[in-house]
């Protein structure tokens, strides 16, 4: 039996397809983590994803499947926050480690990181990208009912932490001590509702705005991660796009400018603070994690980041504007 006839039967069984259903059922471009599919039912288009056990890439990375069903909870969570901008969960099967969603049309719905690649860059989307995180950290904040339900600092740190920090840290002996800290800290942090995986390619450009999928990383603990991983990803682009630099690093300054206006429930300095150490790790993991970036495809451009973030993590700017300042800076010495 193939994945989609499984998928088919699956969804049968468990009632949400009619047993004489015949649907018709397409793999969508596949993340690292799950697989995705588009289901043309009888009305209209949705979307399921599956969670695999062993992800997608070189290094032997596995992860407990029931992160399938924290995504459905964040999804549910955040949808309170951020209304369309999250999609609606129309169906769980916890037990397959599958759900349904609703299924954003391509035409109308492009991904964020091909507009980038292609020069398309809206500095005042990035801007509401941050005020998408900001609205749900903020609404989330504080919550012991929602923290309650997302007791995953063990996935979070078998999916982030472990993969990025902490193989960093065996990567680069002499910066351990830092990276380490940073993990652990970033591990006993409490604090509100995050994605974990909050990057262009899981956010899509609709013509209401962003939409933000993919939140098998859910977990109660540091916003600070989730501003710093999408802040990572637009830096990097400037590496993989130079034509486009000026543009992405004024986006980097909008999604900041953006998401520290909404910031209420602590000090927005503190988060800054906070934020531009765990950037400067990440910048650093995608070229020595167990997930690298795929577009830093030359060993100049993978060793120009490397020496960036190694002087960035070994002294961080106090702000995510001088996190920027300083990586302009060595782009232009280049």
């Amino acid at each position: 039996m193939t994945d989609a006839e499984d998928i088919v039967e699956t969804l049968k069984a468990s009632g949400f397809l009619a047993r004489d259903a015949a649907p018709d059922l397409h793999s969508l471009t596949g993340g690292v983590s799950s697989d995705v599919f588009r289901l043309d039912t009888a009305e209209g288009p949705v979307c399921v994803k599956r969670a695999l056990a062993k992800l997608r890439v070189a290094a032997d990375w596995r992860a407990p499947v029931e992160r399938s069903h924290y995504e459905v909870e964040w999804l549910k969570t955040a949808r309170a926050f951020a209304g369309e901008a999250v999609p609606q969960v129309l169906f769980e099967d916890a037990a397959a480690s599958l759900f349904v969603m609703s299924f954003f049309d391509p035409a109308t719905h492009s991904v964020w990181k091909t507009d980038l690649s292609e020069g398309r860059v809206d500095v005042g989307f990035a801007g509401r990208v941050g005020a998408l995180l900001a609205a749900v950290h903020a609404g989330a904040a504080g919550s012991p009912e929602i923290a309650a339900r997302f007791q995953t600092t063990a996935l979070f740190e078998d999916l982030r932490l472990k993969p990025f920090l902490r193989h960093c840290a065996e990567a680069h002996p002499d910066l351990s001590e830092r990276l380490v800290a940073l993990a652990d800290r970033t591990a006993a942090a409490r604090i509100t509702l995050v994605h974990g995986d909050v990057s262009p390619k899981n956010i899509l450009h609709g013509p209401l705005g962003p939409v933000l999928l993919d939140a098998e990383c859910a977990w109660y603990g540091d916003p600070a991660f989730d501003l710093a991983f999408c802040s990572a990803h637009l830096l990097l682009k400037t590496v993989w796009k130079p034509a486009y630099a000026a543009a992405f690093l004024a986006s980097f300054a909008a999604l900041q400018q953006s998401y520290l206006a909404g910031v209420s429930w602590e000090a927005a300095e503190a988060l800054e603070v906070r934020a531009a150490e765990l950037t400067a790790a990440v910048l650093l993991a995608r070229v020595d994690g167990k997930s690298p970036a795929d577009y830093l495809r030359t060993d100049d451009d993978r060793g120009f980041v490397r020496d960036a973030a190694r002087r960035f993590v070994a002294a961080t700017p106090a702000s995510m504007n001088g996190l920027a300042t300083a990586w302009r800076d060595a782009l232009e010495a280049r």
